[in-house]
Protein backbone atom coordinates (compact mmCIF):
# COMPACT_ATOMS: atom_id res chain seq x y z
CA UNK A 1 0.00 0.00 0.00
CA UNK A 2 1.66 3.56 -0.54
CA UNK A 3 -0.35 6.25 0.64
CA UNK A 4 1.21 9.86 0.87
CA UNK A 5 0.11 12.18 3.52
CA UNK A 6 1.42 15.90 3.44
CA UNK A 7 1.50 18.19 6.43
CA UNK A 8 1.61 21.92 6.05
CA UNK A 9 2.73 23.59 8.78
CA UNK A 10 0.96 27.19 8.85
CA UNK A 11 3.21 30.67 9.07
CA UNK A 12 5.58 28.60 8.17
CA UNK A 13 6.98 28.58 4.72
CA UNK A 14 8.70 25.52 3.57
CA UNK A 15 8.81 23.68 6.75
CA UNK A 16 5.81 21.27 5.15
CA UNK A 17 6.98 18.08 5.49
CA UNK A 18 6.05 14.39 3.92
CA UNK A 19 4.93 11.72 5.69
CA UNK A 20 5.54 7.88 3.21
CA UNK A 21 3.64 4.99 4.34
CA UNK A 22 4.75 2.01 2.46
CA UNK A 23 4.94 -1.81 2.77
CA UNK A 24 8.55 -2.77 2.45
CA UNK A 25 9.74 1.10 2.82
CA UNK A 26 12.69 0.21 5.60
CA UNK A 27 14.78 -0.97 2.31
CA UNK A 28 14.30 1.64 0.07
CA UNK A 29 15.57 4.34 2.87
CA UNK A 30 19.03 4.77 1.71
CA UNK A 31 17.68 5.73 -1.78
CA UNK A 32 14.85 8.00 -0.82
CA UNK A 33 17.12 9.74 1.89
CA UNK A 34 19.72 10.12 -1.37
CA UNK A 35 17.08 12.05 -3.42
CA UNK A 36 16.96 14.92 -0.88
CA UNK A 37 19.62 14.92 0.85
CA UNK A 38 22.70 13.87 -1.11
CA UNK A 39 26.52 14.36 0.01
CA UNK A 40 24.97 14.79 3.88
CA UNK A 41 26.84 13.13 6.45
CA UNK A 42 24.09 11.05 8.38
CA UNK A 43 24.08 9.99 11.97
CA UNK A 44 21.09 6.90 13.13
CA UNK A 45 20.14 7.55 16.41
CA UNK A 46 18.49 4.00 17.91
CA UNK A 47 18.36 2.39 20.89
CA UNK A 48 19.57 -1.49 22.10
CA UNK A 49 16.55 -3.32 20.87
CA UNK A 50 16.35 -1.80 17.53
CA UNK A 51 19.89 -1.74 17.26
CA UNK A 52 19.98 -5.28 17.58
CA UNK A 53 17.64 -5.96 14.99
CA UNK A 54 17.82 -3.95 12.43
CA UNK A 55 21.64 -1.49 13.40
CA UNK A 56 23.95 -3.54 11.09
CA UNK A 57 21.56 -3.99 7.71
CA UNK A 58 20.39 -0.21 7.87
CA UNK A 59 24.14 0.93 8.69
CA UNK A 60 25.25 -1.30 5.91
CA UNK A 61 22.56 -0.10 3.18
CA UNK A 62 23.59 3.20 3.62
CA UNK A 63 27.29 2.45 3.63
CA UNK A 64 26.70 0.22 0.10
CA UNK A 65 25.20 3.64 -0.91
CA UNK A 66 28.61 5.53 -0.31
CA UNK A 67 27.00 7.56 2.50
CA UNK A 68 29.10 8.48 5.58
CA UNK A 69 26.99 6.98 8.01
CA UNK A 70 27.38 6.47 12.11
CA UNK A 71 24.85 4.65 14.16
CA UNK A 72 24.65 5.94 18.00
CA UNK A 73 22.46 3.68 19.98
CA UNK A 74 21.16 3.93 24.22
CA UNK A 75 19.83 1.64 26.05
CA UNK A 76 16.53 0.76 25.39
CA UNK A 77 13.14 1.88 27.71
CA UNK A 78 11.72 4.76 28.79
CA UNK A 79 14.11 5.19 31.80
CA UNK A 80 17.22 6.24 28.99
CA UNK A 81 14.66 9.34 28.07
CA UNK A 82 16.56 11.39 30.51
CA UNK A 83 19.24 14.36 30.61
CA UNK A 84 22.26 11.80 30.99
CA UNK A 85 21.17 9.87 27.94
CA UNK A 86 20.83 13.44 25.76
CA UNK A 87 24.42 14.79 26.68
CA UNK A 88 26.08 10.96 25.68
CA UNK A 89 24.38 11.93 22.47
CA UNK A 90 25.52 15.22 22.58
CA UNK A 91 29.12 14.49 23.16
CA UNK A 92 29.14 11.57 20.96
CA UNK A 93 28.25 13.75 17.58
CA UNK A 94 30.19 17.10 18.30
CA UNK A 95 33.14 14.06 18.87
CA UNK A 96 32.13 12.72 15.67
CA UNK A 97 31.99 16.15 13.82
CA UNK A 98 28.58 16.73 13.39
CA UNK A 99 27.75 19.41 11.31
CA UNK A 100 24.75 21.94 10.49
CA UNK A 101 24.08 20.15 7.48
CA UNK A 102 24.17 16.97 8.38
CA UNK A 103 21.35 14.88 8.99
CA UNK A 104 20.02 12.84 11.78
CA UNK A 105 17.82 9.54 11.23
CA UNK A 106 15.65 8.75 14.41
CA UNK A 107 15.85 4.83 14.06
CA UNK A 108 13.10 3.33 16.58
CA UNK A 109 10.19 4.06 18.99
CA UNK A 110 8.88 6.52 20.45
CA UNK A 111 11.45 7.24 22.86
CA UNK A 112 13.88 7.19 20.11
CA UNK A 113 11.90 9.60 18.17
CA UNK A 114 12.00 11.99 21.22
CA UNK A 115 15.16 11.97 22.41
CA UNK A 116 16.52 11.78 19.04
CA UNK A 117 14.43 14.69 18.42
CA UNK A 118 15.48 16.76 21.11
CA UNK A 119 19.10 16.44 20.19
CA UNK A 120 18.01 17.40 16.48
CA UNK A 121 16.56 20.58 17.66
CA UNK A 122 19.32 21.45 20.21
CA UNK A 123 23.04 20.03 18.91
CA UNK A 124 24.59 23.23 16.90
CA UNK A 125 21.13 24.91 17.30
CA UNK A 126 19.10 23.09 15.24
CA UNK A 127 19.95 19.74 12.52
CA UNK A 128 17.33 18.66 10.38
CA UNK A 129 16.30 15.08 11.27
CA UNK A 130 13.68 12.17 10.02
CA UNK A 131 11.35 9.91 11.98
CA UNK A 132 12.00 5.85 10.89
CA UNK A 133 9.71 4.34 13.67
CA UNK A 134 9.74 1.51 14.50
CA UNK A 135 6.51 0.49 16.79
CA UNK A 136 3.10 0.95 16.15
CA UNK A 137 2.71 3.76 18.85
CA UNK A 138 5.39 5.69 17.24
CA UNK A 139 3.85 4.99 13.90
CA UNK A 140 0.79 6.60 14.64
CA UNK A 141 1.83 9.27 17.06
CA UNK A 142 4.64 10.60 18.47
CA UNK A 143 6.44 10.62 15.09
CA UNK A 144 4.08 13.06 13.63
CA UNK A 145 3.90 16.50 15.08
CA UNK A 146 7.43 17.52 16.28
CA UNK A 147 6.60 17.63 19.85
CA UNK A 148 10.65 15.99 20.99
CA UNK A 149 11.69 15.90 25.04
CA UNK A 150 13.32 13.72 27.76
CA UNK A 151 11.28 13.19 31.05
CA UNK A 152 12.56 14.99 34.77
CA UNK A 153 11.59 13.07 37.85
CA UNK A 154 8.74 15.93 38.35
CA UNK A 155 7.40 14.44 35.19
CA UNK A 156 6.67 12.85 31.92
CA UNK A 157 8.24 15.16 28.70
CA UNK A 158 8.56 17.98 30.90
CA UNK A 159 11.79 19.21 29.22
CA UNK A 160 12.02 19.79 25.27
CA UNK A 161 10.87 21.83 22.58
CA UNK A 162 8.99 21.65 19.14
CA UNK A 163 11.84 20.32 16.25
CA UNK A 164 9.47 19.40 13.00
CA UNK A 165 10.76 16.52 11.30
CA UNK A 166 12.10 16.84 7.60
CA UNK A 167 10.15 13.88 6.81
CA UNK A 168 8.83 10.26 8.55
CA UNK A 169 9.55 7.40 6.62
CA UNK A 170 6.54 4.80 8.15
CA UNK A 171 6.78 1.01 7.14
CA UNK A 172 3.76 -0.83 9.13
CA UNK A 173 6.80 -4.48 8.09
CA UNK A 174 8.73 -4.09 10.73
CA UNK A 175 6.30 -4.25 13.23
CA UNK A 176 5.82 -7.71 12.13
CA UNK A 177 9.44 -8.71 15.02
CA UNK A 178 7.38 -6.27 17.51
CA UNK A 179 6.21 -8.02 20.75
CA UNK A 180 2.46 -8.26 21.15
CA UNK A 181 2.73 -6.34 23.82
CA UNK A 182 4.09 -3.38 22.18
CA UNK A 183 1.97 -3.53 19.39
CA UNK A 184 -1.26 -3.60 21.79
CA UNK A 185 0.78 -0.40 23.27
CA UNK A 186 0.45 1.09 20.02
CA UNK A 187 -3.43 0.39 19.86
CA UNK A 188 -3.95 2.06 22.38
CA UNK A 189 -3.15 5.38 20.57
CA UNK A 190 -5.16 4.17 17.65
CA UNK A 191 -8.35 3.98 19.86
CA UNK A 192 -7.58 7.69 21.43
CA UNK A 193 -7.23 9.42 18.05
CA UNK A 194 -10.37 7.40 16.83
CA UNK A 195 -12.11 8.55 20.23
CA UNK A 196 -11.09 12.22 20.18
CA UNK A 197 -11.10 12.82 16.44
CA UNK A 198 -13.38 10.61 14.06
CA UNK A 199 -16.60 8.50 15.03
CA UNK A 200 -16.81 7.36 12.14
CA UNK A 201 -12.94 5.56 11.90
CA UNK A 202 -14.24 4.44 16.02
CA UNK A 203 -16.87 2.61 14.28
CA UNK A 204 -14.31 1.16 11.56
CA UNK A 205 -12.09 -0.54 14.76
CA UNK A 206 -15.04 -1.60 16.78
CA UNK A 207 -16.12 -3.65 13.78
CA UNK A 208 -12.97 -5.31 12.44
CA UNK A 209 -11.10 -5.24 15.86
CA UNK A 210 -10.41 -9.01 15.53
CA UNK A 211 -8.74 -7.94 12.08
CA UNK A 212 -6.33 -5.66 13.86
CA UNK A 213 -3.05 -7.98 13.50
CA UNK A 214 0.56 -7.89 12.57
CA UNK A 215 0.06 -10.25 10.04
CA UNK A 216 -3.00 -8.39 7.88
CA UNK A 217 -0.71 -5.56 6.57
CA UNK A 218 -3.56 -4.04 4.22
CA UNK A 219 -6.34 -3.28 7.27
CA UNK A 220 -2.60 -2.43 9.20
CA UNK A 221 -1.99 -0.31 6.63
CA UNK A 222 -5.39 1.81 6.36
CA UNK A 223 -5.49 1.85 9.96
CA UNK A 224 -2.41 3.94 10.50
CA UNK A 225 -2.71 5.56 7.08
CA UNK A 226 -6.09 6.95 8.87
CA UNK A 227 -4.53 7.22 12.76
CA UNK A 228 -1.76 9.44 11.14
CA UNK A 229 -4.04 11.85 8.59
CA UNK A 230 -6.38 12.75 11.71
CA UNK A 231 -3.21 13.73 13.71
CA UNK A 232 -1.58 15.67 10.60
CA UNK A 233 -4.53 17.45 10.09
CA UNK A 234 -4.69 19.21 14.07
CA UNK A 235 -0.72 19.67 13.71
CA UNK A 236 -1.02 21.34 11.00
CA UNK A 237 -3.25 23.70 12.72
CA UNK A 238 -1.77 23.88 15.72
CA UNK A 239 1.80 23.33 15.67
CA UNK A 240 2.67 24.30 18.89
CA UNK A 241 -0.45 23.06 20.75
CA UNK A 242 -1.98 26.24 22.01
CA UNK A 243 -5.72 25.15 21.11
CA UNK A 244 -6.87 22.51 18.96
CA UNK A 245 -4.10 19.99 19.29
CA UNK A 246 -4.75 20.13 22.65
CA UNK A 247 -7.46 17.30 21.65
CA UNK A 248 -4.71 14.95 21.24
CA UNK A 249 -3.98 14.86 24.97
CA UNK A 250 -7.03 12.75 25.67
CA UNK A 251 -6.51 9.70 28.60
CA UNK A 252 -3.14 11.68 28.69
CA UNK A 253 -3.61 13.70 32.10
CA UNK A 254 -4.13 10.47 34.08
CA UNK A 255 -2.24 8.37 32.09
CA UNK A 256 1.32 10.22 32.45
CA UNK A 257 0.34 10.10 36.07
CA UNK A 258 -0.23 6.47 35.83
CA UNK A 259 3.36 5.99 34.50
CA UNK A 260 5.23 8.43 36.73
CA UNK A 261 3.06 6.64 39.82
CA UNK A 262 4.86 3.23 38.76
CA UNK A 263 8.39 4.58 37.40
CA UNK A 264 7.30 4.14 34.51
CA UNK A 265 7.08 0.45 34.85
CA UNK A 266 3.08 1.03 33.18
CA UNK A 267 3.84 1.41 29.44
CA UNK A 268 2.63 4.36 27.18
CA UNK A 269 0.10 2.85 25.60
CA UNK A 270 -1.46 1.14 28.33
CA UNK A 271 -1.35 4.09 30.84
CA UNK A 272 -3.34 5.75 28.21
CA UNK A 273 -6.03 3.00 27.60
CA UNK A 274 -6.28 3.47 31.42
CA UNK A 275 -6.15 7.19 31.22
CA UNK A 276 -8.86 6.92 28.65
CA UNK A 277 -10.82 4.77 30.84
CA UNK A 278 -10.88 6.75 33.90
CA UNK A 279 -11.45 9.98 32.22
CA UNK A 280 -14.16 8.83 30.45
CA UNK A 281 -15.90 7.49 33.87
CA UNK A 282 -15.34 10.93 35.11
CA UNK A 283 -17.31 12.79 31.83
CA UNK A 284 -20.11 10.54 32.26
CA UNK A 285 -19.98 11.73 36.19
CA UNK A 286 -19.96 15.39 34.81
CA UNK A 287 -22.82 14.52 32.80
CA UNK A 288 -20.90 15.22 29.42
CA UNK A 289 -20.59 11.64 28.34
CA UNK A 290 -23.33 9.08 27.54
CA UNK A 291 -22.95 6.08 29.50
CA UNK A 292 -23.56 4.26 26.56
CA UNK A 293 -20.44 5.60 25.04
CA UNK A 294 -18.35 5.18 27.79
CA UNK A 295 -19.03 1.29 27.70
CA UNK A 296 -18.26 1.39 24.16
CA UNK A 297 -14.69 2.70 25.00
CA UNK A 298 -13.93 -0.21 27.61
CA UNK A 299 -15.15 -3.00 25.31
CA UNK A 300 -13.54 -1.75 22.49
CA UNK A 301 -10.44 -1.63 24.66
CA UNK A 302 -10.92 -5.11 25.94
CA UNK A 303 -11.30 -6.29 22.16
CA UNK A 304 -8.01 -4.92 21.70
CA UNK A 305 -6.83 -7.10 24.26
CA UNK A 306 -5.73 -3.64 26.74
CA UNK A 307 -6.39 -3.09 30.10
CA UNK A 308 -9.64 -1.43 31.66
CA UNK A 309 -9.10 -1.72 35.71
CA UNK A 310 -7.27 1.05 36.91
CA UNK A 311 -4.70 -0.47 39.20
CA UNK A 312 -3.80 0.43 42.93
CA UNK A 313 -2.06 2.96 42.67
CA UNK A 314 1.23 2.38 45.30
CA UNK A 315 3.02 5.78 45.17
CA UNK A 316 -0.15 8.26 45.69
CA UNK A 317 2.11 11.38 46.53
CA UNK A 318 4.27 10.60 43.19
CA UNK A 319 0.93 10.40 41.33
CA UNK A 320 -0.12 13.66 42.57
CA UNK A 321 3.10 15.56 41.92
CA UNK A 322 2.75 14.00 38.68
CA UNK A 323 -0.64 15.11 37.88
CA UNK A 324 0.42 18.80 39.51
CA UNK A 325 3.08 19.16 37.43
CA UNK A 326 1.53 18.06 34.38
CA UNK A 327 1.47 20.67 31.14
CA UNK A 328 -2.06 20.77 30.63
CA UNK A 329 -1.99 22.15 34.25
CA UNK A 330 -2.54 25.72 34.44
CA UNK A 331 -3.03 27.97 37.50
CA UNK A 332 -3.13 25.58 39.84
CA UNK A 333 -5.61 23.68 38.16
CA UNK A 334 -5.90 20.44 36.26
CA UNK A 335 -6.96 20.93 32.78
CA UNK A 336 -8.64 18.05 31.64
CA UNK A 337 -9.60 17.18 27.80
CA UNK A 338 -13.04 14.89 28.30
CA UNK A 339 -15.27 13.39 25.64
CA UNK A 340 -18.75 14.92 25.36
CA UNK A 341 -19.28 11.75 22.41
CA UNK A 342 -17.41 9.48 20.48
CA UNK A 343 -15.51 11.69 18.19
CA UNK A 344 -15.90 14.79 19.73
CA UNK A 345 -14.23 16.23 22.80
CA UNK A 346 -13.96 19.28 25.50
CA UNK A 347 -10.37 21.05 25.75
CA UNK A 348 -9.58 22.68 29.14
CA UNK A 349 -12.27 20.88 31.72
CA UNK A 350 -11.25 21.74 35.29
CA UNK A 351 -12.18 18.70 37.48
CA UNK A 352 -13.33 18.51 41.16
CA UNK A 353 -10.86 16.38 42.80
CA UNK A 354 -13.02 14.00 43.87
CA UNK A 355 -14.06 13.43 40.64
CA UNK A 356 -10.50 12.49 39.85
CA UNK A 357 -10.64 10.25 43.10
CA UNK A 358 -13.20 8.45 41.97
CA UNK A 359 -12.41 7.56 38.46
CA UNK A 360 -9.41 5.34 39.81
CA UNK A 361 -11.58 3.01 41.04
CA UNK A 362 -12.03 -0.33 39.11
CA UNK A 363 -15.75 -0.28 38.70
CA UNK A 364 -17.17 0.49 35.67
CA UNK A 365 -19.96 2.81 35.48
Amino acid sequence: MNTLTRVKIPDRPGRSYTILIRQGLFDQLPTLILEKWRGRKVFIITDSNVRRLYGSRILKAFSADGWDAWLLDFPAGEKSKNAETYFSLQTALLGLGIRRDCLIIALGGGVVGDVAGFVAATVLRGVEYVQVPTTLLAQVDSSVGGKVGIDHHYGKNLIGAFHQPAAVYIDPGVLRTLPAVEFRNGLAEVVKIAAALDARFFREIERKASLVTKSNASLLSHVISQSVGLKAAVVGKDELDTGLRKVLNLGHTLGHAFEAATNYEVKHGVAVALGLVAESKIAVTMGLLHRRDYRRIVNLLRALKLPTKVPRIRHKSRFSAALGMDKKSEANATKFVLLKGIGHSVVGVEVPTRFIVDSLSSRVV
